[in-house]
C-alpha cells in the first residue's frame, strides 16, 4: 500500500483530512544584509503561497511564518518563528509545511529531525517549490533526512571557507577590525590616531594615572573626582561611528587598558567561543585568549599611545591585581588593616599566605596559610599574628626612607604640581570643546531663513542648550580650580628644605590602601615563619632592590610553653632567687636586661610569684630554704621564736612591731624579721598565762 502510494502524484497524495488543517509557509533569511540585498530570495519564498493554492488551500487557509526573517538557521532559541511551527505541528493544527529548501526550515540536523518526527506523527506533509514529501514515507523520509545533513554540511563549508579567507587576510593586516575610540582610520588606508585632541589626551591621561595608581578602580575614582568622561565608539548602527563621551566605569577603563590595539599592534583572534557559558541572555558567548595564543599579532603596525612593553607591564600589573593567591597573584592594595596584605609569603611552604581576622568583632589581623588545607589536611600550614610584625616592618620602611624623606616629599610636591598641570589641560580642551558646540549651533541658528519658524525654533532651543551647558562647564571648572594646590614656587621649595618633613607623622595620617601602596614600591615580598624558634618569629624582607635582611620578632603567646627564651628566664629568676633577691627585685632586673613576659610585657612581682609557683622555686631567705629558727644565731629573734618566748601569737608580734612596742629589722620587703628582745622587755611583756595555744606551724 505504501508503495502505491509513493507512485501517486502529488495532487492525489493530498487528501481530504490534510486540507482541513492549515497551510504553513515559512520564509527566512539569515541576515539583515541578505534581506537588504537579495530581495529576490524573498520574494521566491513568498511565492510559495501560490504552491499552496496550487495543492487545493484556500487562502485564507494559508498561513504565512515570517517572523525569523534576518536570524540564522543554525540554531532554534531565538528563531520564535520555527518555535511556533513546532507547536503548531505537535497541536495538529497543520495539515501542510511549505518551504524553499531545507536550508531554509533548519541548518541543524537536531531541529530539523524533530520537525520530521513530528509531521510524521500528526500526518502533516512537507512541500517545496519542486515536490511533496510525505515523513511517513520511508523514502520521503530518507530524502528529507539527506537534505537535512547536506544542508547543515554545506553551513559548515561556508563556516570554513569564510574563516580561512579572514585569517588569511588578517595574517597580512589587511582585516577590518572595529577600533577603539582613540583610533580611526586613514581614508587612503591604515590607522591613526583619533584626530581629536581630546581624545588624545583623555586616553593618554587614563594610561598615565594607572601608571601612578596602579588599579583600574583607583583611576575610575580618579576620573569620576575630576568629572571627566570617556570617549566611546558604539560598534552598532550605521557607520561612521561617532565618538560618544560617558561617564568612566570599571569596564570602560578596563577595556581601554587591555586593548593592544592602544599600543600600536594589530590582533587578530583576542576571544574565542564558548559555547559552554551559552545561556538564555548570551547567543553567542566567547571568553578572552591568552596573549600568547593570539591567531594574529602584527607589533608596531600602527601609531599607539604606548608601547608594546608597556601594555605587556599594564596586562600582568591588572592580573597582579586579581587577588588569586593560588596564581601568585598579590591583588591591588585595599583598606583593609593588614598592612603585608598580599606581599606576606608563608617561610615554611613557600606560597603567599592570606589576610584574615580574628577576635569577636574580627578587628585583630593576622597572617594565615592555606596550603595544607588545600591538601584535605583540614589544618592551616601556620599562622602569624600582624601587629608585632607590621610595627617592625613599618620600623624598617621608615628607617629606609630616612635618608631620602624631603626629597621624596619634594618629589611628591612635583608630582602633584605635574598631575594639576594635566588635568588643567583636559579642562582647557573640555572648554574649547563646549566653546565649539556652542558657536556651531550658533551657525546652524544664522543660517537657517527667518521665515522658516519650524526650524528657527528648534535650532533656538538647541542653541540655548549647548549655551547651558557651555556655562556648567565653566562652573565645574572654577569649583575644580579652586580646590587644587597652588604650584610650589622656588622659594617655597626652599622654606619646605629649612624646614624639614616630618615622615613619620605623615605616615601616620595615611590610608591602609595608600600606606600598602607605598610599601610595595619599597619592599617586594616578606616571608615569615614561627616554625622556627619557639616563641619567636623569623622573618625575611626582600626589598625592590632585590637585596634581602632577616630579622627575628617576638611573638606574644596565650601560655610559657610556647614562650620566647623560656629556659632563660627560667634560669634568671632561680640565679637572683637563690641570691636573696626578692619577687619584686628580681622583676625589675629582669626589665632591665630586657626580657619580657609571654605577652611581651614587662614583668611584675605577681607574675615571677606565679612563675615561682609553676616551676616549684621556693623563696631564698637568710637560712636558704630550711624553716626560720626561733632565734638566729646574732642572737635575734624570729617572729614565731619572739611569739614562743612572750607567750604571745605571731599576729600580735607583726602588731606590736607596727606600734614600735617591739624592735626589729628585715633585710629587704619580703625576707623574715630579726627582733631585739632583751630580758627586760621578756620580764616586762611576758603573759604569765596564755589563753591561746602556741601556733604549731613552723617558720618559713
Amino acid at each position: 500500500m505504501m508503495s502505491i502510494l509513493a507512485k501517486l502524484p502529488a495532487d492525489e497524495q493530498v487528501s481530504t483530512r490534510h486540507r482541513a488543517k492549515l497551510a504553513y509557509v515559512y520564509i527566512r533569511q539569515s541576515s539583515p544584509g541578505q534581506l537588504l540585498h537579495h530581495r529576490e530570495s524573498t520574494a521566491l519564498q513568498y511565492r510559495l503561497v501560490e504552491r499552496a493554492l496550487a495543492l487545493g488551500w484556500p487562502r485564507e487557509r494559508v498561513t504565512i511564518i515570517d517572523e525569523d526573517l534576518g536570524k540564522p538557521g543554525a540554531e532554534s532559541h531565538l528563531r520564535f518563528g520555527f518555535q511556533r511551527l513546532i507547536a503548531e505541528v505537535g497541536l495538529g493544527h497543520a495539515g501542510l509545511v511549505l518551504r524553499f529548501d531545507a536550508s531554509r526550515l533548519a541548518r541543524n540536523n537536531a531541529d530539523w529531525h524533530q520537525l520530521l518526527q513530528l509531521c510524521s506523527m500528526f500526518g502533516v506533509l512537507l512541500a517545496d517549490c519542486e515536490r511533496l514529501y510525505d515523513p511517513g514515507l520511508y523514502h520521503d523520509r530518507l530524502l528529507l533526512g539527506l537534505s537535512g545533513i547536506m544542508s547543515e554540511a554545506e553551513l559548515h563549508q561556508i563556516r570554513v571557507r569564510q574563516h580561512q579567507a579572514e585569517r588569511q587576510k588578517a595574517a597580512r593586516g589587511e582585516l577590518r577590525i572595529p577600533l577603539p575610540a582613540g583610533l580611526a582610520a586613514v581614508p587612503g588606508g591604515g590607522i591613526m590616531l583619533n584626530p581629536d585632541a581630546e581624545v588624545q589626551a583623555r586616553l593618554s591621561l587614563v594610561f598615565e594615572r594607572f601608571a601612578t595608581l596602579g588599579s583600574a578602580k583607583a583611576v575610575v575614582r580618579y576620573l569620576r573626582r575630576s568629572n571627566l568622561l570617556l570617549p566611546v565608539r558604539p560598534l552598532r548602527g550605521p557607520t561612521p561611528h561617532e565618538t560618544l563621551w560617558r561617564e568612566a566605569s570599571d569596564a570602560r577603563v578596563r577595556s581601554i587598558l587591555k586593548n593592544p590595539a592602544y599600543a600600536g599592534a594589530y590582533v587578530y583572534g583576542r576571544r574565542r567561543a564558548a559555547p559552554e557559558q551559552r545561556g538564555p541572555q548570551s547567543r553567542n558567548p566567547t571568553r578572552a585568549v591568552p596573549p600568547e595564543e593570539w591567531e594574529v599579532c602584527i607589533r608596531d603596525a600602527h601609531p599607539g599611545y604606548v608601547s608594546w612593553e608597556e601594555y605587556m607591564e599594564i596586562s600582568d600589573r591588572l592580573a597582579d591585581n586579581v587577588g588569586n593567591f593560588r596564581a601568585g597573584h598579590r591583588g591591588a592594595p585595599r583598606r583593609g588593616q593588614g598592612l603585608l596584605q598580599g606581599i606576606a609569603i608563608c617561610g615554611t611552604c613557600g606560597r603567599r599566605m592570606a589576610l584574615n581576622y580574628s577576635g569577636h568583632k574580627s578587628e585583630y589581623p593576622l597572617y594565615r596559610c592555606h596550603s595544607e588545607t588545600v591538601s584535605c589536611t583540614k589544618q592551616y600550614c601556620q599562622e602569624v599574628r600582624a601587629p608585632a610584625v607590621e610595627d617592625e616592618i613599618e620600623r624598617l620602611f621608615l628607617a629606609a626612607l630616612a635618608p631620602d624623606q624631603l626629597a621624596l616629599t619634594l618629589a611628591a610636591l612635583d608630582e602633584i604640581n605635574a598631575d594639576v598641570r594635566s588635568l588643567d589641560r583636559q579642562w582647557a580642551l573640555k572648554r574649547e570643546r563646549a566653546a565649539y558646540e556652542v558657536e556651531r549651533a550658533r551657525r546652524q541658528y544664522n543660517a537657517v531663513e527667518p521665515e522658516n519658524r519650524l526650524v528657527a525654533r528648534s535650532l533656538e532651543a538647541l542653541w540655548e542648550d549647548k549655551l547651558r551647558e557651555a556655562e556648567k562647564v565653566e562652573q565645574e571648572h572654577e569649583r575644580w580650580k579652586a580646590g587644587q594646590v597652588v604650584t610650589l614656587s622656588a622659594d617655597d621649595r626652599a622654606r619646605i628644605t629649612e624646614m624639614g618633613i616630618d615622615l613619620p607623622e605623615l605616615w601616620t595620617t595615611l590610608g591602609n590602601a595608600d600606606r600598602k601602596g607605598m610599601l610595595r614600591l619599597v619592599i617586594d615580598q616578606v616571608v615569615l615563619d614561627q616554625r622556627r624558634v619557639k616563641g619567636m618569629v623569623w622573618m625575611r624582607v626582600i626589598w625592590q632592590t632585590g637585596a634581602t635582611t632577616e630579622h627575628w620578632i617576638r611573638r606574644r603567646t596565650a601560655s610559657y610553653t610556647e614562650a620566647a627564651q623560656v629556659q632563660l628566664i627560667e634560669q634568671r629568676i632561680r640565679e637572683l632567687n637563690a641570691a636573696g633577691f626578692m619577687d619584686a627585685q628580681i622583676a625589675r632586673m629582669l626589665n632591665a636586661e630586657g626580657l619580657a613576659n609571654c605577652r611581651g610585657e614587662a614583668f611584675t612581682n605577681q607574675t615571677i610569684h606565679l612563675l615561682r609557683q609553676r616551676w616549684k622555686i621556693k623563696t631564698v631567705k637568710i637560712n636558704g630554704v630550711d624553716y626560720n629558727p626561733n632565734r638566729w644565731t646574732d642572737g635575734t629573734y624570729s617572729i614565731q621564736g619572739a611569739a614562743v618566748e612572750l607567750g604571745i601569737t605571731a599576729q600580735t608580734v607583726f602588731k606590736w612591731l607596727k606600734k614600735g612596742r617591739l624592735q626589729g629589722r628585715q633585710l629587704t620587703k619580703g625576707q623574715p624579721w630579726q627582733i631585739y628582745l632583751t630580758e627586760e622587755q621578756i620580764t616586762q611583756y611576758r603573759v604569765a598565762d596564755p589563753r591561746i595555744s602556741p601556733s604549731r606551724r613552723k617558720a618559713s
